[in-house]
This record gives C-alpha cells, structure tokens and sequence, in this order.
C-alpha cells in the first residue's frame, strides 16, 4: 500500500473530526471526551485526481491516567512508520502543551515528511493565534477548521504533492469477502484478529469496551483474501449507556448490515446468552453467513464429550436455524484460529452459490410434488409446478404452486431441510417464498 497520511496530535484536537471530512464519512466516532479513538482507524480520500489513505490515531500522551495510553502511544508510532506523509494537528484554542512537543519530539525522530496544521481557526478572531506553534520547528503551519473545512483545500494541496499520481485505489477491495467479527464485550474479538493477521492491529486489554470503532484489515495470505472487521462489544441496552458506547454499537450493527460473513464469539466460560441469541437473530434477519466460535475453551475442564454436549446446547437455543458451524477456539494458545478462516471462506462460497433452475428441478421438484406435497388444507391441494432460485446475495427460492395461501411454516421448514440435505447452506440462511403460478 502507498500513499498514506496519518493524522496524529495530542488528544482531542479534532483528528476524527478532520478523518471524517478528508474521507466523506462519519466512520471516525467523535466526542468531547478524550481519548474516544484508540486504535488505528483507515479511510480513503481522493484530492486534485490523487487517492490515498488516511489513518486516524489516537491522541499520543504522555503521563495521563488513561490505562490505555501505552497501548494507544504504539499504535500511534504503527500509524507513523506506515505513513508516507505526517500531519501533525495541534489546537489553537488551547494553544501550545507539552503534550504537543512531546508528539512533536517524536516526529522529529521518525525521519518521515511532517505538516503542521492548527485546528479550531473557526473564525478571523484566531487568524493569528497559531504563530505559537512555529516554536516546535516544524516549519510552514496551516490554519484549518476541521469542523467547517476552511483552509483543508491549501492543506491537500500540500499532502498530494508527496504521493505518487499512479497510485490508485478505485475497486481495490471490489469482490472480496468482507468478515465481521462480532460479539459481547471482552469475549476476544481483537485478540483473534491480532493472532490472524500476526501483528498487534487492534488494541487488547482486559478491560470491557476496549475497541470502539469498527476497524478493517485487509488479509491476504495462506490463499485466504479477506476484509476482516474488529468490531465494539455490543452488550445489553440501558440507560447508562454513554454516548460514545452507543456510537460504537451503531457501528457494530452497520459493520454487521454490510458484511458477508459474521464471526459470533461467545465466551467458553459462560455460554451462549441472551445478548449472543440478539446478535444471532440480527445476522439471521439480515441473511449474512455466520459461524459461532467458542472463544477461551482452554479455560474448560473437558473430557471426551464436552464439546457435543456444549454444541448441542448451542444449537437448541439457535433452532431452527442450526445448521451451523461451532468452533472451539483458545486465541491465547493459537488453537484453531485458521480454522475460522477456512470455515467463514467455506460459508461465503455456500452464501454464493447459485443452483441451476434445470438441476432444482430434476432433483428437488419430484420430492415436493410426488413424494411430500404439501398437505391439503381445507380440502383443497397445493401442486407445485417449478422451483427457480433468484439472483440475489444470499440463497432465495420461489416454488410456483397453484395455492401458495396454504402452505405453511412447518412445510417451508421441511423444503428448507430438503435443500440443506441436497446442497451444502451450513450458516446461510435460506429464504423460501411460494407464489403463484
């Protein structure tokens, strides 16, 4: 990857709000309160004809009583050694810290292209309340307002001209799977993640709420290529949720609406709850693919049947829908870890796959018309005619009858079975309509 600019500063100087208005979006969440951001955050933006990456990182500190702040100071220094270009952002309404010269000292120690920029110049009054920071030797600063965007443009000015004008980003993550891993806080989301990818990408720590923002890498290695999405802890609803907990949720639910596939963690030592039975209802509705991994099974006392007896237990809470894959997983000890990646590559290929209307038929439409029909309601017989399955996403299938009024759920749930038995759907959900021929 090229081009990259990363946005860094002392916290809660306007890094997210300036992310979301260089990348069109609102992926960055942002709050008065600092230190809301913690791990590296990636967008695209494209200025003058020229596309390239922006990182939003944490506020770089020193000192505080953050338990976070070592944690988020490496993912900082990650951000600087990847980036091509530095944009150093600092905040005139406050003026000059020594929070600022310690960022600063350490940009002098990256040997990378650094810009200064003074944020929150919002109006005249502050044209010139900048010249503190000229202090820190950094050279030429630019005043901008990340809020109303003024002075961004001489500012990407700047930026574009460090990158290269072949570098091009247009589709580069066009056909490739995009896995959401999701689940209640602390079951283990960004530490799978990390032990996947063999980097420290997202922060860990034992501290429930630790990852906020939904979080993309692309992986591709081992034959696997996919956009793999750490996502915040989505616990119960209540009426001390603070603001930026609800933003991340809304950002889980979101990452869940537009992936292919979800990863649910469940933790080994507590089993399936209700929350996991809400998370799975939501990825059902929605008709992504799904595997269930049972995360710190090492803490576990086991013998030869305890994993059929704990699937089996999962898969009566999920029923109907149980045709999905469980895996028992200790990201601390590696264990199985690849095996989620094989089996959510495995369920994306069933989501994908489309059934000819000739093969449907020869199979599957004498088992419905001859040998199981559905039952006479009211006297009257329901005679299914064809079967087709629709070009969509995920698996659809209309079954054209003369009285489609009368069949019912149970019927649905028997052709549903039929087809699982005759092709492979485990963790897809299927949608059956009858219709009028």
């Amino acid at each position: 990857m090229g081009n990259i600019l990363a946005i860094v500063g002392r916290p809660n100087v306007g890094k997210s709000t300036l992310f979301n208005r260089l990348t069109e979006t609102r992926d960055a969440i942002i709050h008065s309160e600092a230190g809301v951001t913690r791990d590296r955050h990636y967008g695209k933006c494209s200025w003058n004809g020229k596309e390239f990456s922006v990182i939003d990182t944490g506020g770089y500190i020193i000192g505080s009583e953050d338990c976070f702040e070592e944690e988020i100071r490496k993912q900082v220094k990650l951000a600087v050694e990847e980036a091509d270009v530095i944009l150093f952002l600092v905040d005139v309404k406050e003026g000059l810290t020594s929070s600022d010269e310690d960022v600063a000292d350490m940009l002098r120690r990256s040997d990378k292209k650094v810009l200064l920029a003074a944020n929150k110049v919002d109006s005249a009054l502050r044209a010139n309340d900048h010249v503190e920071f000229y202090s820190l030797g950094l050279g030429d600063i630019y005043t901008i307002s990340a809020v109303n965007g003024s002075g961004t443009g001489e500012l990407l000015d700047e930026v574009v001209k460090n990158f290269n004008t072949e570098e091009s980003f247009e589709d580069e993550y066009a056909g490739i799977p995009k896995i959401a891993v999701i689940g209640r806080p602390n079951v283990g989301k960004s530490s799978l993640i990390n032990a996947i990818i063999g980097q420290p990408r997202n922060i860990v720590h034992n501290a429930a709420g630790t990852t906020r923002d939904a979080l993309s890498t692309r992986y591709n290695l081992f034959g696997f290529d996919f956009l793999i999405v750490d996502t915040a802890g989505i616990r119960k609803k209540n009426k001390e949720m603070e603001d930026v907990e609800f933003y991340s949720v809304m950002r889980s639910i979101r990452s869940i609406e537009t992936a292919d596939v979800c990863v649910l963690m469940i933790d080994a030592s507590e089993g399936l709850q209700a929350q996991d039975l809400n998370l799975f209802s939501l990825v059902q509705r929605n008709n992504k693919g799904v595997v269930i991994v049972v995360n710190k099974w090492d803490l576990i006392d086991k013998d030869g049947k305890t994993h059929l007896e704990f699937e089996q237990k999962i898969k009566s809470k999920i029923a109907p829908f149980d045709d999905v894959p469980i895996i028992f997983t200790s990201v601390i000890n590696k264990q199985r870890i690849y095996k989620v990646l094989e089996t959510a590559r495995e369920v994306y290929a069933s989501r994908s796959r489309q059934i000819t209307t000739s093969e449907l038929n020869e199979r599957l439409l004498p088992i419905v018309k001859e040998q199981n029909p559905p039952p006479a309601y009211k006297g009257k017989y329901v005679k299914i005619k064809y079967i087709t399955q629709l070009k969509t996403p995920y698996p659809q299938f209309v079954f054209y009858c003369n009285l489609p009024q009368y069949v019912k759920e149970p019927y649905k749930r028997f052709v549903e079975n039929r087809l699982r038995e005759m092709y492979n759907f485990k963790g897809v959900p299927i949608t059956i309509y009858f219709r009028a021929k």
